[in-house]
């Protein structure tokens, strides 16, 4: 809506120049209609032009912001030099009279005003998100305002999660989902495998869920940058998280590690349900309901609740009952809580139930 303003303010200022050289610049004799409305129509053709080209490059470069820092300055000034060095030119439209020579060079240099103004809002305007101003050898990049934006990754919208821990107000700030996550998302959705077509479909399910909640503070990141070019997807996570000076969160172990050696903060939502789990100690008890067989002779394997995978030792025979457990040991990874402990006896309610 802005840049829609802008642009029709744009075209309005023109038709109020051309008008200007028309009538009280001096440029136009009295009875030159011809000329009049030859100013007129060059200068709304110039004016649309302008933003035709505007917009068809929607995206500008980050390169180009540092002259955008200058721009109103700087291109006010380059606008007054240009009509100092023009004015030769200027002066042979009418070698006679140096007065109309200055009313022409006048009126052109209003004309290259209002379309660096313009230039330089527009841009402004459309690299609000990513504004840096680099002059070479030295660079200032914006400040940081408030909590670092969270960049989300493929595995950690399919997890599903993450919409969950939004809607209990735990992170407060800004979440960022790129572009080419969602691409590779509606692949995933689109795919002939069953099982990843399921998968596909509940992160854009997610997705959804989160764009309509009015409490999440969501941006998708459309910007394609120059760091992105023959990247994979994992890279331009990274390329992008050290851009926005965010945290990168993730379920990803291969891209958790990745992050961390280009020196970018991640969350990973495995870590983190981890440390809500219940916190078991060598010694206590548990019960638990073993399900099947483990990997050495004699092991069982059960999950509690939370998921977390036991394995008793000794609790083969007992596959399919409810057993008591004294833990021996807890194994905490990213991938999640391994809890081993040696078995001690039949839960008695199911000894009761055989019996």
């Amino acid at each position: 809506m802005s840049l829609l303003i802008l642009r029709l303010g744009f075209i309005m200022v023109a038709i109020g120049l051309g008008v200007f050289i028309i009538l009280w610049s001096g440029v136009v004799p009295p009875d030159s209609v011809w000329m009049g409305w030859t100013i007129l129509g060059g200068v709304l053709i110039l004016s649309l032009a302008v933003i035709g080209v505007d917009m068809a490059i929607p995206r500008k470069p980050l390169d180009t912001i540092s002259a955008v820092y200058f721009g109103l300055i700087v291109g006010l000034f380059l606008a007054y030099i240009l009509g100092l060095a023009l004015s030769p030119l200027f002066a042979a439209v009418n070698p006679r009279d140096e007065t109309y020579a200055m009313k022409v060079r006048a009126a052109v240099q209003l004309i290259i005003a209002a379309v660096l103004c313009y230039t330089c809002i527009s841009l402004l305007l459309q690299t609000k998100n990513d504004f840096r101003f680099i002059i070479p050898y030295v660079e200032f990049s914006k400040e940081i305002k408030g909590a670092r934006p969270y960049i989300l990754d493929t595995s950690v919208i399919i997890d599903g999660r993450i919409a969950d821990l939004v809607e209990t107000q735990l992170f407060d700030a800004q979440l960022v989902i790129p572009r080419f996550v969602i691409t590779e998302l509606q692949a995933i959705a689109d795919s002939s495998d069953r099982l990843k077509r399921s998968r596909g479909r509940r992160g854009l399910d997610i997705l959804n869920r989160l764009r309509k909640n009015p409490e999440v503070d969501l941006e998708i990141y459309d910007r394609e940058l120059p760091e992105f070019a023959g990247e994979s997807v994992d890279l331009k996570l990274v390329a992008l998280a050290k851009h926005l000076r965010g945290k990168l969160m993730t379920n990803d172990y291969n891209l958790n590690k990745v992050a961390r050696l280009h020196g970018v903060s991640v969350v990973n939502l495995n870590d983190l349900a981890n440390a809500m789990k219940p916190l078991f100690l060598p010694g206590e008890r548990v019960e638990v309901r073993l399900i099947k067989a483990g990997e050495e002779p004699g092991q069982g394997v059960g999950y509690l609740d939370d998921g977390t995978m036991v394995v008793v030792e000794n609790g083969r025979e007992h596959v399919g009952q409810w057993i008591s457990l004294t833990v021996t040991s807890v194994l905490q990874t990213s991938a999640g809580r391994m809890v081993f402990g040696r078995f001690e006896a039949v839960r008695a309610v199911e000894n009761a139930s055989k019996a």
